[in-house]
């Protein structure tokens, strides 16, 4: 079997990570296959924001919390030590979609690296405070800009959950 499709078969999101930090080179190398992804009219209109520093982490892992509406002291980045935000041109009228492309290249790359991840959402709305914004501005990113979501990456706490597939999802007209 292909290895592409090997990969796109085993991958599962991860769920409990350790706390040890992804080698600078590996996180760049997952970075660039998300950069890869295909977009409407090859626009480009997505950005990476690459976030390893444990106090923004934090921060984002309360933020996210707090829209979710969790308990406190849940982390709804199951401990990963890296996120990577996709954002997406406010403007583009396929925004989601070519963000959406972004992060599944981004979980394959992680995954045929020997890297853990998961997509978590309510990047949306973290992204419609004040305090992102500002952070979007402070980073030097112009504009009005909509959170696609986090992938967050690091190295899997024990096995993640190898759940079957639906049956009844495909349907031929020949």
């Amino acid at each position: 079997m292909n290895q592409t499709i090997q990969d796109m078969l085993q991958r599962r999101s991860v769920r409990s990570f350790r706390p040890d930090m992804v080698p600078e080179e590996t996180i760049n190398e997952i970075i660039g296959a998300g950069l890869f992804a295909a977009s409407g009219k090859n626009r480009q209109s997505t950005k990476i924001i690459a976030v390893t520093n444990k106090k923004l982490r934090d921060k984002l892992s309360e933020s996210n919390r707090q829209i979710g509406g969790w308990d406190e002291g849940f982390d709804p980045f199951y401990g990963a030590p890296v996120v990577l935000i996709v954002i997406s041109d406010a403007t583009n009228p396929n925004r989601v979609y070519d963000g959406s492309l972004v992060m599944g290249n981004l979980m394959l790359a992680a995954y045929s690296l020997g890297v853990g991840s998961c997509w978590i959402h309510r990047a949306k709305q973290e992204f419609e405070q004040e305090e992102y914004r500002k952070l979007l501005s402070d980073l030097g990113i112009e504009g009005e800009w909509e959170g696609i979501g986090h992938c967050v990456l690091g190295y899997a706490d024990g096995e993640p959950k190898d759940l079957p597939r639906k049956p009844d999802r495909v349907y031929w007209v020949k």
